[in-house]
C-alpha cells in the first residue's frame, strides 16, 4: 500500500510593514542608532498602517525589529489587534557600523556608494555587516515566523534595506537588483509562503489593500 504524502502545512502571509518617517528620513543614514523616534508625520502614517491593516481582518502576531521607531510604528497597529508587540531582532536594520549616523549627503561621495548601489552583494559596511548577511538574517528570520504561525497572517515592522531583501528574496531576483525595489515609509509588503515556494501579493503599499491572494 503506498504511503500517503503528509499534508503540507498551510500557507503563511508576511505583512511587511516599514517603519515610518523621522525627522532624519532621506537626510540621514541612521542604521542602528538608538534615540530616533517617529516624527509627527510618521506617527500619522502608523495610524493610517494599523487602519489599514486592520481592514484585512484578523493577524495572528506582530512582530517589531527592536529599534524605537519601528516598535512606535508597530504600536497602534498592535492595539488594532489587541496583539502585544513581539521584538525580533531578525527584523533589525542593516548594521552600517562607520556609516551609521552619517549625512546621505556626505555619502553619497564615497567611491563605495556606486558599490553600494550596482554590486551590492559585494560590499560589507566598514566594521558592519555585508547585505548577503542582512538578506540571509531577515529571510531566516520570516521562515521561523511562517513555522511559528501557519496558516495565518502575520504582521513584521522592519525597516527599507531588509524589507527589499525580502522581497528579492521572495521574487528570485539576485542582490545585485535588490536597490531597484522601493520601500517607502509605512508602506506595506506583503509575501505568501507556501511548501511551493513564495508569492508576492503586493509591494510598497501605501494605500487601500485589498484582498491578498495570488491570482
Amino acid at each position: 500500500m503506498p504511503t500517503r504524502r503528509p499534508k503540507p502545512p498551510p500557507a503563511t502571509v508576511i505583512l511587511l510593514v516599514r517603519h515610518g518617517q523621522t525627522p532624519t528620513t532621506g537626510s540621514v543614514l541612521p542604521g542602528r542608532a538608538k534615540g530616533l523616534h517617529l516624527s509627527e508625520v510618521g506617527r500619522a502614517q502608523a495610524e493610517a498602517a494599523a487602519e489599514r491593516l486592520a481592514a484585512l481582518g484578523a493577524v495572528d502576531a506582530i512582530y517589531a525589529s527592536p529599534l524605537e521607531r519601528a516598535r512606535e510604528t508597530a504600536a497602534p497597529i498592535a492595539k488594532r489587534f489587541g496583539h502585544k508587540v513581539v521584538i525580533e531582532r531578525g527584523l533589525l536594520e542593516c548594521d552600517f557600523g562607520d556609516w551609521t549616523g552619517g549625512a546621505l549627503k556626505e555619502l553619497y561621495k564615497k567611491p563605495e556608494w556606486h558599490t553600494v548601489q550596482r554590486w551590492p552583494s559585494g560590499f560589507r559596511f566598514p566594521q558592519g555587516e555585508s547585505f548577503s548577511e542582512m538578506q540571509t538574517r531577515m529571510t531566516d528570520a520570516l521562515r521561523r515566523l511562517c513555522a511559528a504561525h501557519p496558516g495565518r497572517r502575520v504582521v513584521c515592522v522592519s525597516h527599507a534595506d531588509p524589507i527589499k531583501a525580502a522581497v528579492a528574496d521572495a521574487l528570485g531576483t539576485h542582490l545585485d537588483l535588490f536597490q531597484r525595489i522601493v520601500i517607502s515609509p509605512c508602506s506595506i509588503t506583503a509575501i505568501q509562503y507556501s511548501e511551493g515556494g513564495p508569492a508576492v501579493l503586493t509591494v510598497n503599499s501605501v494605500g487601500a489593500l485589498q484582498e491578498l491572494k495570488p491570482s
